[in-house]
């Protein structure tokens, strides 16, 4: 009997999927019109016109914006997409809503242009762990855009992994 260590997982034909690896470079930024209001809470539109056209939206450079508004205002559709219109030239990406609303609008694009020609008839894990703000959304989209093409799909690493799709 050998007393070599065999390393299975290394061996075996498991491909791991790490999302982080994907994850776009770019400062996040959540901007709030809250402080655009009157009292917090009632646009009117001139004033908030003139501190849109007046703020500088050069510092977003790169960035990835969030627009939101944190108080109960009722903010019309225009105010966003005017505040949008302004972000365009300067900033990666804009949506209207939080952080992570924001982290599944970027993995949306990152999955939806993933080419994954390199995973066919091969054995999945998806690991489940991560340093960056991965949203939960981008793992079921991930696994959707694979299950056409892998043999298998596993969670979590390679020493303790949860079985999610077999090919029959």
């Amino acid at each position: 009997m050998s007393d070599e260590i065999i390393n299975r997982v290394a061996n075996s034909k498991l491909v791991t999927i790490n999302l982080e690896d994907y994850y776009p470079k770019g400062q996040r930024v959540l901007f709030d019109i809250k402080d655009w209001l009157f009292e917090g809470l009632v646009l009117h539109e001139k004033d908030f016109r003139n501190q849109v056209a007046e703020y500088d939206w050069s510092q977003y450079q790169g960035s990835y914006m969030a627009i939101t508004c944190t108080t109960d205002a009722i903010i019309p559709g225009w105010a966003f997409m005017l505040i949008s219109l302004h972000l365009e030239p300067y900033a990666k990406k804009v949506v209207v809503g939080n952080l992570e609303q924001l982290e599944t609008s970027i993995y949306q694009d990152v999955i939806n242009n993933m080419d994954v020609s390199e995973f066919q008839d091969k054995p999945l894990i998806i690991k489940g762990c991560s340093k960056k703000p991965v949203p939960q959304n981008a793992y079921t989209m991930l696994v959707n855009k694979l299950k056409p093409v892998a043999t298998s799909i596993m969670y979590g690493e390679a020493c303790s992994s949860v079985p999610l799709f077999k090919k029959k």
